[in-house]
Formats: C-alpha cells, structure tokens, sequence
C-alpha cells in the first residue's frame, strides 16, 4: 500500500490496517499524547492517542528525519 493510499483511508481503516499489517515499534509519552510508532512496509506512522478523551487524534507519517524521532531512539536499548 502506498504513502497516498494508507493517507486516503477512513480514519477506522488507517488503524485496521496498522493493527493487522503494520509492527509496533515503540510508545513514547509526548504533551499530552501517549504516541506509539509503528513500522508500515518501509514507513514509520504515529498514533496519537489522548488518554484524557480516551481517543485518537491523529495517525502520520513520521518522515525519517524529523526531530520528533529523536524521543523514539531514547527509548531504544541495544545491547
């Protein structure tokens, strides 16, 4: 699936597809947004979920060098 065709998805089959197809990476806490990042074929998305309204706000791409992806390698340990 592409970038546009993932982006042209009703928001229910942009987190079907995620939960069925795509890998959870990593979670991280960011304002007031729990985010879990996962990995679709090639491309990072991030799941915005606001624990306060218990419901998401917004899934992205998380282009490769944003400065946002800093927060996601913290939270990675390899040995």
């Amino acid at each position: 699936m592409s970038k546009e065709e993932f982006t042209n998805l009703p928001f229910h089959k942009k987190i079907n597809t995620l939960y069925s197809e795509g890998t959870f990476v990593v979670g991280i806490r960011y304002y007031k947004h729990k985010v879990n990042l996962y990995l679709l074929e090639n491309e990072y998305v991030e799941v915005f979920y606001n624990h306060k309204q218990d419901k998401i706000d917004k899934i992205d791409f998380l282009p490769r060098d944003h400065t946002r992806m800093k927060f996601y390698l913290d939270q990675i340990k390899l040995e």
